[in-house]
């Protein structure tokens, strides 16, 4: 209820004092105390009704009204019976807090407005339940089963007046309010799913409330079944899960609004919302299945080197599968991805994680449909992911496929992802949600057009992949185009060819170095980055140029080459790069 209809109510004997532009506050309960600190008893909203014992001088009355403030109680009501009338200080240090004050004439007892306001507020509260469960069963009637988030959105619309967005956590939106007016521009979608992933790294409890482009939004977490948290609860990650760990796969619920003084009721419906969004999300993720044991067994016969035969075969079974409809023969496109974070002790934890976020940044949302089709299929392998991206074959009647609305289309379709568009958009999220704790690094292989070249393709993302994870900054991606020509040449070197020539050049130095402690590779590695100037590779070891010369002349001895010649120095550099 509210503070003007109880001053309204006849026989309560209630006389406003000040306070008159605060009379819309709510009043969720009631307290009689004569206490001077009741603030442990009080959860806010109440009407403080006293009999001003506490009270023995005009100090008094600024530390109690204090009180009654910081606890966020709706309004103040004191008795006459006592002081036969209110005390001055007291008016003057209600006005200074804007907290209302009410004379209680004393031939009212408190009991009875105790027992008016609890009957008000338990039949209002009554009400309220009663919405609730009449909006959550309706939601759970045409939620995922029946219209997948966005009908959840449209109730949000239509029963709170709420404009309320899905957005996944490298801000690409999953679901929105359909003919509520424009959706979110990109900056501002980039901004909330960055506030959302620095707010869940950094602990603070949800919801967290964001102004951009001069709207307040609130921001939810939509999280599994196994992690999901009520609104104000302290986040799981507080209590020993990494900060950057699963929190950069959550998807987020931004609602219009400011949730800062919303009543519980409306924050358990917004927290059922989002349930209902996780569940949505699961059964996506299930959906996911087929394409992720088809890239699973794909990788698993292209790192064993299985026969080009039979992996064209494998990739005839998966075709129809990522790419319905599709005629002819796809091109196919490896990325590879890490995700980095400190205090991580799972390492295949690192691999899932990678997964997840892959599947989100390679979605398409030009496919038509009720949801974005996932045309790629996911599969980690210990601490990296790996995607198989089936890509059109190039021509004119691919190109002719396109359309002018689409922006990803055309290079999707005829080139192929490029690491920075890959990367362009979600930077900013990503690198909020790791902050300095942890990594994410991806590769872009070159489109290849056949199962011959898959093995290639991948072995070219995971060097493209290295470059990108020499480089500062907490998101980095490579594509082919920035291999060095030797670099694009070492993917078809068979295996054991590879293996025996690091062996041959290497495996000395390993075995000096496991006996002596004598840091001959990482002095090779600092030689050879330096073109073989002596000084400069001194003084970036922190030693003397005879030592230098010393080690030099030992990685020479054990192994039969002569470091000023290029054809030496080339075989070593290739070595390290292939060991």
């Amino acid at each position: 209820m509210r503070l003007r209809a109880l001053l309204d109510t006849p026989g309560l004997g209630l006389r406003l004092l000040g306070g008159e532009d605060e009379l819309d506050r709510a009043v969720r309960g009631v307290m009689t105390t004569d206490l001077k600190d009741p603030s442990r008893y009080l959860t806010g909203g109440e009407l403080v009704l006293t009999g001003l014992l506490w009270r023995h001088g005009p100090a008094d009355s600024e530390r109690f009204v204090r009180i009654l403030t910081d606890a966020q109680v709706a309004a103040l009501g004191a008795g006459e019976a006592e002081l036969a009338g209110i005390p001055d200080d007291l008016v003057e240090a209600c006005a200074r807090h804007r907290l209302p004050l009410f004379a209680v004439d004393e031939s009212v007892a408190f009991a009875s407005i105790t027992e008016h306001v609890v009957r008000q507020v338990s039949g209002e509260r009554a009400g309220d339940l009663a919405a609730v469960v009449d909006r959550h069963r309706r939601m759970m009637t045409a939620g995922p089963t029946g219209g997948g988030p966005d009908v959840v959105l449209e109730l949000l619309g239509s029963d709170l007046d709420l404009r309320a967005w899905v957005l996944s956590p490298a801000g690409r939106p999953v679901a929105g309010p359909e003919g509520a007016g424009p959706d979110l521009p990109p900056e501002v979608r980039t901004r909330l799913a960055a506030e959302h992933l620095a707010a869940a790294r950094a602990g603070r409890r949800a919801p967290h409330r964001v102004t951009a482009g001069g709207t307040t939004y609130s921001l939810f977490p939509v999280r599994a079944a196994s992690r999901a948290e009520r609104p104000g609860q302290a986040p799981r990650e507080r209590r020993g899960t990494p900060a950057a760990g699963p929190v950069l796969s959550d998807w987020l619920l931004a609602v219009e609004a400011d949730a800062a003084d919303w009543p519980e009721a409306r924050l358990d419906l917004v927290h059922g919302v989002t349930q209902l969004v996780a569940v949505e999300r699961e059964r996506r993720d299930a959906g996911r299945t087929v394409r992720r044991r088809l890239a699973h067994e794909l990788l698993e016969l292209i790192q064993a080197g299985a026969a080009p035969g039979e992996i064209a075969a494998r990739l005839r079974v998966a075709a129809p599968v990522l790419l319905p409809g599709l005629e002819t023969a796809p091109d196919w496109q490896v990325v590879v991805a890490r995700v980095e974070w400190q205090g991580a002790e799972d390492r295949a934890e690192g691999g899932r994680l990678a997964q997840a976020l892959l599947e989100e940044l390679l979605v398409d949302p030009s496919a038509e449909g009720p949801e974005p089709s996932d045309r790629l299929a996911v599969a980690h392998s210990g601490e990296e992911a790996v995607a198989l991206v089936p890509l059109p074959a190039g021509g004119e009647d691919a190109a002719r496929a396109g359309s002018a609305d689409d922006a990803g289309a055309p290079e999707r379709r005829s080139a192929g992802l490029s690491a920075e568009s890959l990367l362009a958009a979600v930077r900013e999220p990503l690198a909020a949600g790791l902050g300095d704790e942890g990594r994410v690094t991806l590769g872009v292989s070159a489109a290849v057009h056949s199962a011959e070249g898959l093995r290639g393709a991948l072995e070219e993302a995971r060097h493209a992949r290295r470059v990108a994870a020499a480089r500062p900054g907490a998101v980095c991606a490579a594509g082919h185009q920035e291999l060095a020509s030797h670099v694009l040449l070492l993917p078809f070197v068979p295996d054991d060819v590879r293996r025996a020539f690091t062996a041959r050049l290497l495996d000395p130095l390993r075995e000096y170095d496991g006996r002596h402690r004598a840091e001959l590779i990482p002095t090779l590695e600092a030689f050879l980055e330096a073109d073989g100037s002596w000084t400069r590779c001194a003084a970036r070891l922190h030693l003397h140029v005879n030592t230098l010369r010393y080690r030099v002349g030992r990685i020479e001895q054990l192994t039969g080459r002569d470091l000023s010649r290029l054809e030496d120095k080339l075989d070593f550099f290739l070595a390290l790069r292939m060991s």
